[in-house]
């Protein structure tokens, strides 16, 4: 038996970097991917066929003892938020399902208590990283569609940056024709427009629990990709991966989003340095900041924020970051160019 788990590992390997050695455009990548997403989100829904009912008691303030009944599989956190209030469906950006994170448009598969989490808790840790990770996912979807056609983009990791350090981060390797590229002002503020484009649409951040087979066929065409699917995948127990959909754009996370594009407000993208050559070229960080729909800056506060932002992100060693733990759930660079 592990003889043939190995081979298949070795062969499906070979298939993935066979695929990623000859790269479609840009766009025929996405509509790949999308079909893939689409196909995988349609097969786990078809998994309860008839619906069955749960029961979701919420242990949000004001709401103990509300109890919902909900459909098995179909509704999300979000559809539970509907039957509450407007200001629920509006500022809840993350959820809390028996103590574990959920986003918000992930169905629940059982009877269960939720609670609701925005920005403006009393305590928005959790709810202030997911949405960092959401602004560093919304930077990489920018980048990807950016540039022209006749430049490859290669997304790398966006780590995960503490929100005290100033800056989100994407890493990005671009095309080898651009190596001797600077980008300029004009540049930022393109990539700064195509985000709030992307904030205006008020888009949602699907999210889908999949196997490595389903996430490794999505990025079929990324080596990159491929080798942090493995590594995600043997990080969970559950030797699962968590892919995002944003309007045509499929990604790996590394943990929760945010509900909506729409939840993000000020938006800049801030800088891309250059981290020198690596395993996959030139490898850049694009940096940005952002503060979300409930929490507004003065244009003099935000200048200072902004100055901060641009300085490159040197990231702490994995010993100095310590995880945060959960709350008590009980009560020619762009297209222009």
């Amino acid at each position: 038996m592990a003889t043939r788990t190995a081979s298949q590992l070795l062969l499906r390997r070979y298939a993935s970097t066979a695929a990623a050695a000859v790269r479609p455009p840009a766009a025929a990548l996405r509509s790949q991917r999308n079909a893939v997403f689409s196909r995988e989100q349609g097969r786990q829904r078809a998994l309860y066929p008839r619906i069955e009912k749960i029961e979701v008691s919420m242990r949000c303030p004001g709401l103990e003892g509300t109890l919902l009944v909900m459909n098995r599989g179909i509704s999300t956190p979000l559809s539970c938020a509907r039957h509450l209030t407007e200001h629920h469906v509006t500022n809840s950006a993350l959820a809390l399902v028996d103590g574990e994170l959920w986003p918000l448009h992930q169905p629940l598969t059982r009877s269960c208590s939720l609670t609701l989490l925005s920005f403006k808790d009393s305590d928005p840790t959790l709810v202030n990283q997911a949405y960092w990770r959401s602004c560093a996912a919304m930077l990489g979807q920018v980048l990807e569609t950016a540039f022209k056609d006749n430049y490859t983009v290669e997304l790398l990791s966006s780590p995960e940056v503490p929100v005290t350090l100033g800056a989100f981060c994407c890493d990005v390797a671009l095309d080898p024709q651009l190596d001797s590229w600077t980008p300029s002002e004009e540049t930022l503020r393109s990539l700064t427009r195509g985000a709030q484009l992307l904030i205006h649409q008020d888009l949602p951040w699907e999210p889908l629990e999949v196997v490595p087979s389903v996430a490794l066929e999505v990025f079929s065409h990324s080596r990159f990709k491929q080798e942090e699917v493995e590594e995600k995948a043997a990080q969970n127990p559950k030797g699962s991966v968590m892919l995002y959909r944003c309007g045509d754009h499929v990604m790996l996370s590394g943990g929760p989003l945010v509900a909506r594009t729409g939840q993000c407000s000020q938006y800049e993208v801030t800088a891309l340095h250059s981290l020198g050559q690596g395993p996959w070229g030139l490898h850049r960080r694009a940096q940005g900041l952002s503060l979300p729909l409930q929490l507004q800056a003065h244009h003099t506060v935000w200048r200072k924020l902004r100055q901060r932002a641009e300085k490159l992100v040197e990231l702490p060693k994995p010993e100095e970051v310590t995880p945060p733990s959960l709350p008590d759930s009980d009560p020619p660079a762009t297209t222009s160019a």
